[in-house]
């Protein structure tokens, strides 16, 4: 079928964010991966265990917080690093293949959009960076609901907005658990497994498995 829209989620699947580490790579030393991978994991920690509190605070105050915690468990890391890897995280590359896929899709007529964890700032400041910002009709941030993914209220903003049934929005995520989320919520999901991680919720299955977005138009 014809899908009425197309909704992204952001970081992981447009934007890369170990894009970040890598730029300061050299001065981090030889635990920078493991440094980033840490940072990454601790910030969608931090937003889960807040959306189950119900204690909000915004993605840009859980990034800054799980910056700081990976360096607490990389001692090797050089703190001094802390204000050039934050402002290296407003203007994260996007992937090679995004500006044309969005491209594409947008001159189908179908809608394209951002539904993301991040903030409003963040999310526009990368869109931005990247030189996107024309190619979306929305960009849609959970601080409007004061909660994270995947609560199903998120997911809800995007049939909400365009006033269209979940089946008719193709998501796409390269977070297994954010794919959970969007097929429990009935939207068409499309897995971006970049890193070729192996399967998870098995009961919650994508529509499609790709590595990249280059393959997103053909699936129809």
């Amino acid at each position: 079928m014809a899908h009425a829209a197309f909704v992204f989620d952001a970081y992981g699947t447009l934007f890369d964010v170990h894009a970040a580490v890598r730029k300061h790579a050299a001065k981090l030393g030889p635990d920078a991966q493991r440094f980033s991978s840490i940072w990454r994991e601790k910030q969608l920690e931090y937003s889960w265990v807040r959306a189950l509190m119900g204690q909000y605070k915004d993605f840009w105050e859980l990034t800054q917080q799980g910056l700081d915690t990976a360096f607490a468990l990389v001692p090797s890391a050089d703190k001094s690093l802390r204000d050039d890897l934050l402002n290296a995280y407003w203007e994260l590359d996007c992937y090679p293949e995004v500006p044309q896929v969005l491209t594409d899709l947008k001159a189908t007529g179908a809608k394209i959009a951002i539904l993301s964890n991040g903030s409003p700032a963040m999310l526009e400041a990368a869109a931005k960076a990247a030189g996107l910002t024309d190619l979306f009709d929305e960009i849609f941030s959970v601080d409007d609901l004061r909660t994270f993914k995947t609560d199903p209220q998120v997911y809800e903003m995007v049939t909400t907005q365009f006033r269209i049934y979940p089946e008719e929005v193709s998501f796409q995520s390269s977070n297994r658990w954010d794919i959970a989320g969007a097929t429990a919520f009935g939207f068409r999901t499309v897995w971006m497994n970049r890193m070729g991680m192996p399967d998870e919720y098995a009961d919650l299955a994508p529509k499609a498995v790709l590595a990249d977005l280059t393959g997103l138009a053909a699936l129809g």
